[in-house]
């Protein structure tokens, strides 16, 4: 689906306890539900993109980001969520060259 991401943030290191993490969140603009009558407009939605190496593939890029973004569904068998597994610009600003 196409896509606005409005940020990336990626975080990786050791709990107190020494236990690692290694994460990328992705903020994606979201249509609010307007079905009932008292919500109008656009959120920010939270969704996991795999580990930090994947803000390193996209933090050179100015935001917010238009994209097409392939989002899967799952499940711990209690409670669903949806994670991003792909995300292809659609736009990158131009650079001037260094000069």
């Amino acid at each position: 689906m196409q896509a606005i991401i409005t940020g990336m943030k990626g975080s990786k290191g050791n709990l107190e306890n020494g236990q690692a993490y290694d994460s990328t969140k992705v903020y994606v603009q979201t249509r609010l539900d307007d079905t009932k009558g008292n919500a109008k407009g656009f959120a920010i939605a939270e969704y996991n993109f795999g580990d930090s190496s994947n803000f390193d593939k996209f933090k050179h890029l100015s935001f917010p980001l238009h994209a097409e973004i392939e989002v899967e569904t799952i499940t711990s068998g209690r409670a669903m969520k949806h994670v991003i597994t792909a995300v292809k610009p659609l736009q990158i600003a131009k650079t001037e060259p260094k000069v």
